[in-house]
C-alpha cells in the first residue's frame, strides 16, 4: 500500500472512530451495561449500516479496502452525519465529495437572507436546483419579479417563463432566454438527482405549454454560470444586467444569482428606481 493511500485508510479509520464514540448508545435503543468505552459498539455501526461487523472493524483499522460510495452513503446515516461530515468522510474515503442530495426547502438561513439584503443596488436570488425561487431582496422585487406578491407554487422560473405572458412580455429574446432556462434547469435537476420529484413538474409543464415541450424534447444541457441578459422593464425601459451565479456552501443545490448593471446609466436608472421603492415602503 502507498503512504497516500494508507494515511487515506488511517483518516478514514480514525473519523470513524472518532463519530462512532461521540454517539450515545441509549438515543438508538442500545443496552447501555457492560460498556468499557463511549460511544457505539463497532458492530452496532454495521448492524445500522447494514454490512458486516467484521468488514467494518476491517475499515476503522483500515484493512478494508475502498468502500463503494453506497457503503459510505449508509454509513453516514448509521452515524447520524451532518452534510458536512457526510463530504468529509466522502473525500478521505473516496477522494472526492459525495453527490449532491436533492431536498426540498422552501426559505434560507437569516444569514443568507442578510447577505442577499446587504445587496441594495443589485437584484439578487436564492433559487432551488429545480428553479423555485426561495429567497429575493428588494433589488430583484423592484427589478425583476415581485415574488412576495405570487403563491409560493409560482414562484418557478419556468412557471413564470411560459405561463405569465407579463413575463415573457419583459423578455426582448424570450425564445433564447427560455431555452437557456430549460437546458439549465435540466442540467441541474439531474446534477442533484431530483429526476423522481421533476416528473410530475415536468409532465405538468408539458400540457400547459407546447413551447416547453418542444423544447424539453431537445434534451439540451447548460450551466447558468454567468452572462448578460436584456429586460424590458415596464418602468426603466430596456436594461442590461450581468448576471453571476454561485453554489451556496454547504448546499449545492441552492443557488445565489446575483444581478448587476451592465453599464453606469442602467445602475443609475435601477438606483432611481429602488431608491423611490424605499420611500414608499
Amino acid at each position: 500500500m502507498s503512504e497516500s493511500a494508507a494515511f487515506a485508510d488511517n483518516s478514514l479509520g480514525a473519523y470513524l472512530r472518532d463519530r462512532r464514540t461521540k454517539l450515545d448508545p441509549a438515543a438508538f435503543g442500545f443496552s447501555l451495561t457492560r460498556r468499557r468505552t463511549p460511544g457505539l459498539r463497532r458492530e452496532e455501526v454495521a448492524q445500522r449500516a447494514n454490512v458486516s461487523a467484521t468488514w467494518y472493524t476491517w475499515l476503522e483499522q483500515g484493512r478494508g479496502g475502498a468502500p463503494s460510495a453506497d457503503v459510505l452513503d449508509r454509513i453516514a446515516r448509521a452515524l447520524m452525519l451532518t452534510d458536512v461530515e457526510r463530504e468529509h468522510l466522502f473525500l478521505i474515503g473516496l477522494g472526492r465529495a459525495p453527490d449532491v442530495r436533492y431536498r426540498a426547502i422552501d426559505g434560507v438561513s437569516p444569514r443568507l437572507q442578510r447577505v442577499l439584503d446587504a445587496l441594495e443596488l443589485s437584484p439578487a436570488i436564492v433559487r432551488t436546483a429545480t428553479w423555485d425561487v426561495v429567497a429575493w431582496n428588494h433589488a430583484a422585487a423592484a427589478v425583476l419579479t415581485d415574488y412576495a406578491t405570487l403563491a409560493p407554487r409560482e414562484r418557478n422560473v419556468l412557471r413564470l417563463m411560459f405561463g405569465r405572458p407579463d413575463v415573457r412580455a419583459r423578455q426582448p429574446e424570450w425564445e433564447s432566454v427560455a431555452r437557456f432556462v430549460v437546458a439549465s434547469f435540466r442540467a441541474d435537476a439531474a446534477r442533484v438527482g431530483a429526476g423522481r420529484e421533476m416528473q410530475g413538474f415536468v409532465d405538468e409543464m408539458c400540457r400547459l405549454s407546447p413551447e416547453f415541450a418542444s423544447m424539453w424534447r431537445d434534451h439540451d444541457v447548460r450551466a447558468q454560470g454567468e452572462g448578460t441578459k436584456v429586460l424590458r422593464h415596464g418602468a426603466l425601459g430596456d436594461i442590461a444586467l450581468e448576471y453571476s451565479s454561485f453554489a451556496v456552501d454547504g448546499r449545492p443545490d441552492l443557488s445565489m444569482v446575483v444581478y448587476n448593471a451592465a453599464s453606469p446609466g442602467d445602475a443609475a436608472r435601477i438606483r432611481t428606481l429602488i431608491d423611490e421603492k424605499r420611500q414608499a415602503r
